[in-house]
């Protein structure tokens, strides 16, 4: 029985979400779907990378992924099937693959649409059905599509890094404001070499250590620490940080359509 994984940028505000199950379960009932999330901010590759990176790691081997985000960047030709560490990862020829592994997955083929179909999302999900299908019925990845196709690659967020300092971005908001930075608790050690430093992030704001857990300072006071997926977090012990700080996420589209930067940072000073 396939285990299937679903991420998409529709929301639950209608029936989309599942009419994309309804049409895997038609393709094959016993597919197992698990929901990683429907929420992804449209357009939001930074955030759909982060979402998509450490959920994929915490699924069983030959798990299929299917991410359902910006599918149609440009009129899609074909879709994509990615077999990298033991994970398959269906998504749109748009980028985020790569951005999601940080690096080329070990095979990769192309999964032609028909030109005459309607390519919507049903469709488009209908596509990556019938190729898992086809996958748990033995036929080989090279068989189902078009084997080592170019991609279009995209390269994940990196921070800044200075020989005092180094810089992350906001890369997503949690359900309680939590503010996740792109600055992985090895990258912050490794600058670090045991020196002292301060996070200092809206100008004024700082901090000065690394806690354990929220309960680590008294309650409304502002902290710092590595979360599961071991990214720097900024949180307000049961409060709401980036709504008191004034602080928002990496946006691409607000980016491209307002011509300014919509996504704010913090730097990490070692003294």
């Amino acid at each position: 029985m396939a285990l299937l994984t679903l991420t998409t940028d529709i929301g639950n505000q209608d029936y989309l979400a599942g009419a994309i199950k309804g049409q895997l379960l038609q393709v094959n009932p016993v597919f197992k779907i698990v929901d990683i999330s429907h929420n992804i901010a449209p357009f939001n590759y930074p955030q759909a990378a982060y979402v998509c990176r450490n959920a994929i790691r915490n699924f069983p081997s030959h798990t299929f992924h299917l991410v359902l985000v910006n599918l149609f960047d440009k009129k899609p030709e074909r879709l994509l099937l990615a077999f990298h560490q033991e994970q398959y990862i269906l998504c749109a020829d748009n980028g985020l693959l790569t951005m999601i592994l940080e690096e080329k997955p070990d095979m990769i083929i192309g999964l032609p649409l028909d030109p005459l179909a309607n390519k919507n999302t049903l469709y488009c999900t209908q596509v990556m059905g019938n190729a898992i299908n086809q996958l748990q019925k033995g036929q080989a990845l090279q068989q189902i599509g078009i084997p080592d196709i170019p991609i279009v690659e995209k390269n994940h967020l990196r921070p800044l890094v200075n020989e005092n300092w180094i810089e992350g971005q906001i890369i997503f908001i949690d359900n309680f404001e939590n503010i996740v930075v792109n600055i992985t608790q090895t990258e912050f050690e490794q600058q670090r070499q045991g020196r002292p430093f301060r996070i200092i992030f809206k100008r004024d704001e700082v901090i000065d250590r690394i806690s354990e857990t929220y309960a680590d300072v008294p309650e409304g006071e502002k902290l710092a620490l590595f979360n599961s997926a071991g990214y720097l977090e900024i949180a307000i012990n049961k409060g709401n940080a980036a709504g008191l700080f004034g602080l928002h996420g990496f946006s691409e589209q607000s980016q491209s359509q307002q011509n300014r930067l919509f996504y704010q940072t913090a730097r990490i000073y070692f003294d």
